[in-house]
């Protein structure tokens, strides 16, 4: 059903893979301790990304030896190991196809400006620069075990001073031709079935509006997904609401079980469970009763949820920041909810083949580890 291809184009060179690699660009928050790391290192794949001149920064770290040129089309196996966890998947050039192909199924909208910014930045280098992170039904680990018994390409361990999930990462990187019975493997193991966007719907809705035969993508058959907790300011005050609202005090501020809440507000912690559960897909997930539930109480819309005087959102290993934002009146109140699995993502995405507007809520989901940005900038080609 999916086809893909061998990734040509650029690549670190292998000693200095590890200063060249950098979070996804979404990540790095301009005036953070991480940008200003990035933009001090003068090998970091952020002077393309970021930087005010992508064409000349790729130039220039071609022309230093930091990138090098790779015209063998070639799969690259990415195992990336953490205190407590493991995954692996691997980089390709995957097919750009419409959505109604069912092929490639998004669950999230896009926006047109983070679009056209993806594609300003494809046509001034030619490259694609970050990958689509896709899941796949398939099995893979006994396609993988081949390649994996070998010395790999790059191994590394990512150093972004605590600044980020993916400092301390151990990376190892194994190149397979796609000529290659290995490479063969790889491409027929994800044939068969489709790829579902985790990660990166801009980065592939910039590829189809750019009109790209092929693009950069990551395919793995494991991820976990993290909730997407977020702090609150309301137009009303929080303890104004709160007799209203069936609150069960906690000791602690820590991630609910499904279809709870908690709540973190005045120095105390709280458990809120959802009034109704409904059988729609999206209508389901718990960032959507809580929209529904609490957001109106505290005189909250939709239209609110990404102004930053309202909202603020925080992957669910960072509840100790969310509280001292509280703390410190940044905000009124911290919310946390249970995280979305893997099984709700597919039936949201497989029910949108039928309908586009069935999409899930913004920022419901958060995928971690992230994937390097740098491993491999994809040289692709237009219709």
């Amino acid at each position: 059903m999916v086809a893909i291809a061998g990734l040509v184009g650029l690549r670190p060179a292998p000693e200095r893979a590890a200063t060249v690699t950098a979070p996804p660009y979404d990540v790095v928050k301009s005036g953070t301790s991480l940008e200003r790391l990035l933009r001090e290192r003068s090998d970091s794949i952020y002077h393309v990304v970021l930087g005010e001149d992508p064409a000349g920064a790729v130039a220039r770290l071609e022309g230093a030896g930091a990138l090098i040129n790779d015209t063998e089309p070639c799969y690259y196996v990415y195992e990336q190991r953490w205190d407590g966890g493991s995954r692996t998947g691997f980089f390709a050039a995957v097919a750009v196809s419409d959505y109604a192909q069912g092929e490639i199924i998004r669950h999230e909208k896009t926006f047109d400006d983070k679009v056209q910014g993806r594609i300003a930045l494809a046509r001034q280098t030619g490259l694609n620069t970050g990958p689509i992170f896709l899941l796949t039904r398939a099995v893979l680990a006994q396609t993988y075990a081949a390649v994996t018994a070998g010395a790999p390409t790059y191994h590394f361990t990512s150093d972004f001073v605590a600044a980020t999930d993916l400092h301390g990462i151990e990376n190892r990187v194994w190149r397979v031709p796609a000529a290659s019975a290995a490479g063969a493997a790889l491409a027929a193991a994800v044939a068969d079935l489709p790829l579902y966007i985790a990660d990166g719907h801009h980065r592939y809705h910039a590829a189809l509006r750019g009109g790209q035969t092929h693009a950069l993508a990551y395919i793995t058959d494991g991820a976990e997904i993290l909730a997407y907790d977020r702090v609150i300011n309301g137009v009303r005050s929080f303890a104004a609401v709160a007799p209203q609202l069936d609150l069960q005090p906690t000791e602690r501020f820590a991630t609910p079980p499904k279809h709870h809440f908690a709540l973190y507000s005045g120095g105390k912690s709280y458990l809120l469970p959802a009034r109704q559960v409904p059988e729609d897909v999206v209508g389901r997930l718990d960032c959507s009763i809580l929209e529904r539930e609490l957001y109106p109480q505290l005189g909250l819309s939709h239209a609110m949820i990404m102004d930053p005087a309202h909202f603020d959102y925080y992957p669910e290993y960072d509840l100790a920041t969310m509280r001292e934002r509280v703390d410190a009146g940044d905000y009124d109140l911290a919310v946390a909810l249970a995280p979305v699995d893997i099984a709700e993502l597919m039936a949201v995405a497989d029910a949108g083949l039928g309908d586009p507007e069935i999409v899930m809520p913004e920022k419901s989901t958060f995928f971690a580890p992230k994937i390097l940005t740098g491993l491999m900038l994809y040289r692709f080609a237009t219709r």
